[in-house]
């Protein structure tokens, strides 16, 4: 959510900047907040005058009761009295105002950060840079489900039952692998300064439309019946929402924190063939950064988180790209993102693995975050990315260690949370498989 005095000093580029995103159907929203505050300060003054005028009234109340002047009291009293009618129905109005204001207000785009490129949507990012080599062997990459199952690690058939479709059971060693690779993402990001935090699941429904815009939510979130309750769709949902309503001293900033949860969501639309299997699922695992920090340091901070992400990737040996989200794949509420894509050798190409957002101020005008200092209180800026996101990033871990036998190689780094283990070796009874 944007400032509203930038709307009324420069609407224009509020305007500009909603084009920029290809919102077109917005633009009307920034003259209608604009009418709309017209409106509520005219109602806040003519508020404002009244009470000053029925405490200057009251004050005369008890002067002209002891002087008798009973007429003149009682004109007093009916004065105050209508003061008081006319400011229940301002109040009213005011809360009115300001409700339509918000509603558009939560809706309008942040403005993005010049360095933005500007397209449509995800077909116009653009690729910044490649770490690693990419590489294809020359035996052929089965699809990821059927390497998991060669390995007996994956049963899609009994989640189908218990679950539904977007589920699913590891086992064995591939689940010992999962479980591997988030351990070493908390390891590595604590090493990296960050302190682990295990959240709450489960969030309240102002922390939701504080975290994210409303199609998000509708898209991503699962709510608990009955109840104000959301399951959370990222770890960052919690970790943000921790410091909500808070003020914070510059000198504890910047809180940088790294969270694991399990992530729920619906993922609402159509997708396509490669989101079969684990790719795209209901449930999953995460190891989160989040950064809360002061305005000047986050594009600092933006830096480092995106480079953390590839630098884990890296340390495991998987070739990695960053991809600019372009304006028109910008979350409302984003200034700048970038995706971190991981090579896929059986499909030739990057697929995305995180996202890193720095989100400027909107998520602290929401959540009011604010930071005590020397000249007053302002906003805090809020950053997150993505360490790692397994199962999705066991396509292309499976892929890119991936032995001609159909074993599987543990990087170094992963070996001492899998027992010393250096492969995963296809079972006998699946050999032939």
């Amino acid at each position: 959510m944007i400032d509203i005095k930038l709307i009324r000093e420069n609407p224009e580029l509020v305007k500009e900047n909603i084009k920029k995103k290809f919102q077109d159907e917005k633009l009307i929203m920034v003259d209608e907040v604009l009418e709309l505050d017209k409106a509520f300060r005219a109602a806040k003054q003519r508020g404002d005058s009244l009470r000053a005028d029925r405490n200057r009234i009251s004050k005369q109340i008890g002067g002209f009761m002891r002087e008798k002047n009973f007429e003149a009291a009682e004109n007093a009293k009916n004065q105050v009295k209508a003061a008081d009618n006319e400011l229940l129905e301002l109040e009213k109005k005011e809360e009115e105002l300001n409700n339509e204001i918000r509603s558009r207000m939560m809706v309008i785009p942040n403005i993005i950060d010049p360095s933005v490129p500007i397209g449509k949507d995800d077909s116009e990012n653009v690729e910044n840079e490649k770490f690693g080599e990419p590489f294809v062997p020359e035996y052929e990459i089965p699809y990821h489900t059927d390497i998991i199952e060669k390995l007996d690690g994956l049963d899609l058939d009994s989640a189908r039952r218990t679950s539904g479709n977007g589920f699913y059971y590891l086992k064995g060693d591939i689940a010992r692998l999962h479980s591997s690779i988030l351990a070493y993402a908390r390891d590595f990001m604590i090493n990296r300064g960050f302190t682990y935090y295990i959240p709450p699941f489960m969030i309240h429904g102002d922390v939701v439309n504080g975290v994210m815009s409303f199609k998000e939510m509708q898209d991503m979130m699962y709510k608990i019946e009955g109840e104000d309750l959301y399951l959370i769709g990222t770890s960052e949902h919690s970790m943000i929402g921790r410091f909500m309503g808070q003020i914070l001293k510059e000198e504890d900033l910047p809180y940088t924190l790294t969270s694991y949860s399990p992530c729920f969501r619906k993922e609402v639309g159509a997708h396509g063939m490669e989101e079969r299997g684990l790719y795209r699922v209901h449930q999953f695992e995460k190891q989160e950064m989040v950064v809360v920090c002061k305005p000047e340091d986050s594009m600092k901070w933006y830096e480092v988180l995106w480079k953390n992400s590839v630098d884990f990737f890296r340390s495991l040996d998987i070739p990695v790209r960053t991809l600019e989200c372009c304006s028109g794949d910008l979350a409302d509420l984003k200034v700048k993102s970038c995706d971190v894509e991981a090579w896929s050798p059986r499909q030739k190409k990057y697929f995305e693995v995180g996202s890193c957002s720095n989100l400027g101020d909107a998520q602290a005008r929401r959540l009011g975050i604010r930071i005590k200092g020397e000249k007053g209180n302002y906003f805090a800026h809020t950053l997150n990315n993505t360490v790692v996101a397994p199962p999705r990033m066991l396509i292309c871990f499976l892929e890119n260690n991936l032995n001609e036998d159909g074993s599987i190689r543990i990087p170094e780094p992963l070996r001492p949370y899998m027992g010393g283990q250096t492969v995963i070796s296809v079972p006998e009874s699946k050999k032939n498989f």
